[in-house]
């Protein structure tokens, strides 16, 4: 069995793909996937979110702002209220993106610190978003995590002086489709580098589908073909990439089975 370590179900259009959202959790089930986590990209969007998958008892969440989706800063007493709730297992996603948003750089550092403060408090995991931003995701990680924080770089894209960074510090690192795409060379070779006892598979669906539905809508389904795209880089079998992956999904969130 795997598990889809981050996706957006509540992005899902589900009048374009003709489906429920319990349809769509159904077809991933039939792929091998046992577990989803749901993840926040605002918060005011939030409490929504958790009202569409409250009910499927397999579908976790986090609670968090994207650096792409913040116009003010965080208010960390809202942040703290309704991450205390217990099928949030996760803080963010948060993290820097200069890529799209260099002129809003500090108001992504301040929200990244409350973030980190927030996770440290909750004793929770955070799922990081990092992009053109290498050194200083990783010094305030450094600085702020105080090596009490544990997380996972999402949909990572990065290099390997990054990663080797990233596992430094205790975390994880989750790789989406992206690694299938013809263009992604380097990640390629980085995702052989990432030793199984700390990777995570992920959708990020709607977004990013792997090759062959690049271009599609992605979905949870979806995960299976990264999982098995990614054992076979890295000469594992598909069995045994599934069964470290999921481990490391459970640990990582501190989810019971």
């Amino acid at each position: 069995m795997i598990v889809d370590s981050h996706c957006h179900l509540d992005r899902l259009d589900f009048d374009k793909l003709d489906l429920t959202l319990a349809q769509v959790l159904d077809n991933a089930r039939a792929k091998d996937v046992e577990h989803f986590l749901c993840v926040s990209v605002t918060l005011a969007q939030f409490p929504d979110m958790l009202a569409k998958i409250e009910e499927f008892d397999d579908v976790s969440a986090s609670c968090g702002i994207h650096p792409l989706d913040q116009k003010d800063a965080l208010d960390k007493s809202e942040l703290l209220a309704l991450a205390d709730h217990k099928k949030v297992v996760a803080i963010g996603e948060t993290g820097l993106d200069y890529y799209y948003s260099e002129d809003s750089k500090q108001v992504q550092i301040d929200s990244f610190i409350g973030h980190i403060e927030v996770a440290r408090q909750l004793d929770k995991p955070l799922i990081v978003h990092t992009r053109d931003a290498r050194e200083d995701t990783i010094s305030l990680l450094r600085e702020h995590g105080e090596g009490q924080v544990k997380g996972v770089l999402h949909c990572f894209t990065e290099n390997w002086e990054m990663a080797e960074q990233a596992l430094e510090l205790g975390l994880y690192i989750s790789i989406s489709g992206i690694v299938t795409f013809k263009n992604a060379v380097e990640l390629k070779e980085v995702v052989k580098k990432i030793p199984l006892d700390r990777l995570l598979i992920e959708t990020d669906s709607p977004y990013l589908a792997p090759v062959p539905y690049r271009g599609k809508t992605n979905q949870p389904a979806y995960v299976q073909d990264v999982a098995y795209y990614i054992a076979e880089l890295k000469g594992v079998s598909y069995a045994e990439l599934a069964k470290q992956t999921t481990e490391n999904f459970y640990n990582l969130f501190n989810i019971k089975k």
